[in-house]
């Protein structure tokens, strides 16, 4: 039913490179870093499952911050997934502060977006970075109900969907919109910059990468 999916735990600490330190805030005046992560990657068998990311990470360098975000990659869009996953991802926003889930959502319009297509990747949901109000129990607790929201609302999303039959037309549909996340991880995902720069497990940064050719289809779900 899942094609490739990954749950990557990492926690690294080390000194970032010249070339990549001037990109990371506190990182010009200390090179030295310490970050912690947790990201999870799912690429369904059915173009009837959208894909799905979700990723919470801790970055401390002479400054410290979270980060992370949660958004779903549909193939085909279906209205009461999208309106529950936001449902979701907003009840864990509105816990903390009733601005967050405007503006991480707006940022995540904005952020998984495809310049040189015009077009978006297709993430819906939110995206956030540096965030540091000065509480750092409350931003760690915002934080973890990201993930838990997340771990709630995507199995029930996949388990409407997944005995669905689906045709080939689809699944070649599904492989094109595979492409198009493929594209925004290689050439503008802060994450797997990141884990690229800092010599994180290549297989695991780029699990993204499909393992089959466009042709291959199948009319029904796999057993």
């Amino acid at each position: 039913m899942l094609e490739k999916a990954g749950v990557n735990v990492s926690v690294v600490e080390g000194t970032f490179s010249e070339e990549f330190r001037g990109r990371i805030p506190g990182a010009a005046a200390d090179p030295r870093f310490w970050a912690a992560g947790v990201s999870v990657v799912v690429h369904p068998r059915s173009p009837l499952v959208p894909a799905a990311h979700m990723n919470t990470r801790m970055i401390v360098t002479t400054k410290g911050w979270f980060g992370g975000g949660a958004d779903m990659t549909p193939v085909f869009e279906v209205a009461a997934d999208t309106a529950d996953f936001h449902a979701a991802l907003r009840a864990a926003c509105d816990g903390h502060d009733a601005d967050y889930y405007p503006r991480f959502k707006a940022w995540c319009d904005d952020y998984f977006f495809l310049p040189h297509r015009n077009e978006p990747r297709g993430g819906v949901g939110i995206f956030f970075d540096e965030l540091d109000t000065g509480d750092w129990e409350s931003d760690f607790a915002f934080t973890r109900d990201v993930g838990t929201a997340f771990l709630d609302v995507y199995p029930r999303i996949i388990r409407r969907h997944m005995t669905e039959p689906w045709t080939d037309a689809q699944r070649r549909a599904q492989l094109v919109k595979r492409g198009r996340y493929v594209e925004f991880n290689l050439l503008y995902d802060r994450g797997t910059l990141f884990g690229l720069k800092t010599g994180g497990n290549t297989e695991a940064i780029v699990l993204s990468l499909t393992l089959v050719p466009v042709r291959y289809g199948s009319r029904s779900p796999a057993p």
